[in-house]
């Protein structure tokens, strides 16, 4: 079993963590927020509270002390009205890493680092990059950053949308119109895929890798969402039909082969 930080204890982060701790490995976790760090304890996670900026608060020392592997899952957070500088959390973060035990780094991407068009491409790992977005540029360079550094191994995992019981996008677009991109295939993920395949990374030691993790089937956004829609018993989602749709077909079939994973149903 191996002795794990990870760094963030959100949506995923804390199903990840209880998890792991399942099938006995070591853990140690993180929170920027003090009301969560007695839940934590309770659960087993030896919680630590760390807030990465301009400069590190917390004992991020204790919190990679002996771990062999670090999981960062910590999003850019990116909006209109302010920007942060997400690569310089990163970049922050290395000399830390650098002087603790950690071997391996596991960096939770997203596949907003490749770019939409008309004709919905086939993305595989090989696929040249060209993120658009502020927030995907910022994770395309964290994950150089990352890469760049010999002093650990480190395997980036490229996630689309996620979701799970609790967070599902049908719920946000019900009754809504003027949605765009109709005819783009979606490239979403569930929760317990998410969980799976990072396990896997770690079981089959697969390190200085770049997966895509996104479910295999592709169904039309218009398809999957007005179907989910029927199938909860809310309103439909009205789609802006008069503009072509740009989208992208993410390919998984790299954590199939490497991994031995199979997917779960969308």
């Amino acid at each position: 079993m191996s002795k794990i930080s990870i760094l963030g204890c959100g949506w995923l982060g804390l199903p990840l963590a209880k998890s792991l701790l399942a099938k006995k490995h070591e853990l140690k976790t993180s929170t920027t927020s003090q009301e969560k760090i007695e839940n934590l304890k309770n659960l087993g996670l030896n919680p630590f509270l760390i807030s990465i900026s301009d400069v590190i608060e917390g004992d991020v020392s204790g919190f990679l002390n002996d771990s062999e592997i670090l999981i960062i899952d910590i999003p850019p957070n990116i909006t209109n009205s302010e920007n942060e500088d997400f690569t310089a959390k990163i970049k922050n973060l290395i000399p830390e890493i650098e002087k603790s035990m950690v071997q391996k780094v596991l960096f939770v991407s997203a596949t907003s680092v490749y770019d939409d068009d008309e004709i919905f491409r086939n993305i595989t790992e090989e696929t040249p990059e060209n993120p658009v977005t502020e927030s995907a540029k910022q994770m395309m360079k964290a994950e150089e950053i990352l890469f760049q550094n010999k002093n650990f191994q480190t395997t980036s995992l490229r996630f689309g949308g996620l979701y799970g019981e609790e967070r599902h996008p049908i719920k946000y677009l019900s009754g809504r119109s003027g949605i765009a991109n109709p005819d783009a295939p979606i490239n979403l993920i569930g929760l317990y895929d998410c969980i799976g395949i990072i396990e896997k990374i770690i079981e089959k030691n697969a390190w200085n890798e770049v997966f895509n993790g996104v479910n295999p089937k592709h169904p039309t956004r218009k398809e999957y969402y007005n179907g989910q829609a029927e199938k909860l018993g809310l309103p439909l989602v009205g789609f802006y039909e008069s503009k072509i749709s740009v989208g992208k077909i993410i390919d998984s079939s790299k954590v199939e082969k490497v991994l031995d994973y199979q997917f779960g149903e969308l």
